[in-house]
């Protein structure tokens, strides 16, 4: 289509986003694990052996599909430094995407997007191959939309439009090009025909096309797939979704998606959300604590605001339309992509069950079957809900999720994880110690340290480091070892919903020590604490557990010759 796939290296400016992405084609593979019933206590086994993964399979599972990209230095890159993302899937296929791209055209901007499927990865595959085209198209001025179809017309070659960044797994992704640009090119004709030309501001123009885009791209799934329906027989198939591809109009029809996408441009970052997945921001406070703020609204049984929506525009169906806090008893998210079966007439959908079922023979079964109480159509939106955020000096990183990650951690923990983590990376504050700390507590408190330093490093890749302390977080903050693995070595029929989560991170590297040091002076570089040059080689001597730190700091003055900066030591200690 009208784009070009780009991998860049080097570095950006200041300001920093974080990203949670998505999967590859096909999950890592464990070893095959079932439960013995000859035990009370259930134990997982490899075949006849105890089997639970070495650490060194944890860490092959767990960065199997990690990548990271850092984005050149300059205006193009709208202050976002680049991104971590990785994807541990639980199930098959896995049914979630990740986009991200540069718009070259228009006024630019950088794009993000997670798009969390189901009923198939059918419409998340084509909705992440798609919208960011037509927030592109929305985005655009008429008068360069008039080139671009004259362009077209004369068969001239076409300016892209966007610089995708593609992750390794996605040249395997198949893609339906032909359809997609049909549709797309008849969307611009179509603002072309129908729009004057108008000098709406930046921030208006954004949010207008990231609407426009979404409601526009979910009418051409319905509209495709209904010409599909038309164009095409009934058939026998051998075998379910025979002759149904993955970007078979009917099959992307037939799925859906959740959406969450987000657009930087000259620092102002815009969210547009659909469903269920979340985009939270992560704030470094004038103390360095961190501070998680949330910018989309899960659209689901849980939000208030979101279930009086439904019961308002289906007054007449209040027992029915939401049961066991899903729509019609069957769908959580209350908005997405897809999902024709919540939006389409009855009689369409009656006509579809009944005559075609080679079409619902490639897909769920959960959805082979009309929705009960189905009666005053569509149920389900694809209206996104857009919030607006002018980027400031203390927003360090974005985090972008599926649910996966959200239902089983609390977002201020996501954002104290990625803080100091990118923490641990870049640069220890030095140490203060209070009056009274002596030297045991120092020495303590400098091995902690240095063991969060070491365990930081274990993951360069931040989204890694997320996946790694959701699944086995200790309570305390730690991970442990032990529950990290069995939690990778369930079976795929238990495998828990939190594998579906994808991370991407912005951050700068720290600097490596410029050289080695031995003794008490290498433990405290390594910890954050710097000591003067000549400490090393009396420190240890110094070293006792009842030795308060200011005396130590009045030995180290007098037995290596220090200047007397250790009143300052002092006077910060009162």
């Amino acid at each position: 289509m009208l784009g070009r796939t780009a991998f860049h290296t080097g570095c950006c400016r200041l300001q920093q986003c974080c990203f949670l992405s998505l999967p590859p084609p096909h999950p890592p593979e464990l070893h095959r694990l079932h439960y013995s019933a000859s035990s009370g206590s259930r134990k997982l086994r490899a075949g006849q052996e105890a089997g639970q993964i070495n650490s060194a399979q944890v860490d092959r599972i767990l960065k199997a599909n990690e990548y990271s990209l850092t984005l050149p230095r300059g205006p193009a890159s709208h202050g976002v430094l680049g991104f971590h993302s990785n994807m541990l899937p639980s199930n098959l296929p896995c049914e979630d995407r990740q986009s991200s791209a540069t718009c070259l055209a228009g006024r630019g901007g950088v794009l993000f997007g997670v798009f969390d499927g189901h009923t198939g990865p059918a419409c998340a595959h084509a909705v992440s191959q798609r919208l960011f085209y037509y927030i592109a198209v929305a985005a655009l001025p008429l008068r360069t939309l008039a080139e671009l179809e004259r362009a077209v017309e004369e068969e001239r070659a076409v300016t892209p439009l966007l610089e995708w960044h593609k992750y390794p797994q996605d040249l395997s992704y198949p893609n339906g090009e032909v359809t997609s640009f049909h549709s797309l090119r008849n969307y611009w004709q179509e603002r072309l025909e129908t729009e004057e030309e108008d000098e709406e501001e930046d921030d208006n123009r954004t949010t207008s096309a990231l609407v426009n885009a979404f409601h526009r791209l979910d009418y051409d799934l319905s509209v495709e797939a209904q010409v599909h329906l038309s164009l095409t027989s009934p058939r026998q198939v051998s075998f379910p979704g025979e002759g149904l591809s993955l970007t078979s109009p009917l099959r992307v029809a037939l799925s859906g998606c959740t959406a969450c996408v987000v657009h930087i441009s000259n620092g102002v970052l815009h969210v547009a959300n659909l469903g269920d997945s979340r985009a939270v921001l992560g704030v470094q406070e004038a103390d360095g604590s961190w501070s998680a703020i949330n910018l989309t609204n899960d659209h689901n049984a849980q939000n208030p605001e979101e279930l009086q929506r439904i019961l308002g525009e289906h007054p007449a169906e209040q027992r029915t339309v939401i049961r066991h806090d899903r729509l019609l008893g069957l769908l959580l998210p209350f908005r997405a992509f897809g999902d024709v079966r919540f939006k389409w007439s009855a009689d369409m959908l009656s006509r579809v069950y009944e005559t075609r079922p080679d079409v619902l023979s490639a897909v769920s079964e959960a959805v082979r079957t009309m929705p009960p109480h189905y009666l005053t159509p569509p149920y389900l939106s694809t209206e996104p809900e857009i919030t607006r955020h002018c980027v400031g000096p203390a927003d360090k990183f974005l985090v972008l999720a599926t649910d996966g990650l959200w239902e089983l951690m609390h977002r201020q923990t996501v954002i104290q994880l990625v803080g100091d983590h990118l923490t641990a990376l870049q640069q220890q504050r030095p140490i203060i110690p209070c009056e009274g700390t002596t030297l045991g507590d120092l020495q303590r408190l400098l091995l902690e340290r240095r063991g969060r330093v070491l365990s930081a490093l274990e993951d360069q890749n931040i989204a890694t480091h997320l996946i790694r302390h959701t699944l086995g977080d200790d309570g305390y903050g730690a991970v442990a070892p032990n529950r990290l693995a069995k939690m990778l070595s369930l079976p795929v029929d238990l495998a828990r919903r939190c594998s579906q989560q994808e991370a991407r991170v912005t951050f700068k590297q720290c600097n490596s020590l410029r050289k080695r040091r031995g003794g008490a002076a290498q433990l405290a570089a390594q910890s954050g604490i710097i000591l003067p040059p000549r400490a090393d080689r009396c420190g240890c001597s110094l070293l006792a557990d009842g030795d308060h730190v200011l005396d130590f700091v009045e030995k180290l003055r007098h037995q290596c010759f220090i200047e007397p900066a250790g009143e300052d030591l002092k006077s910060s200690v009162q």
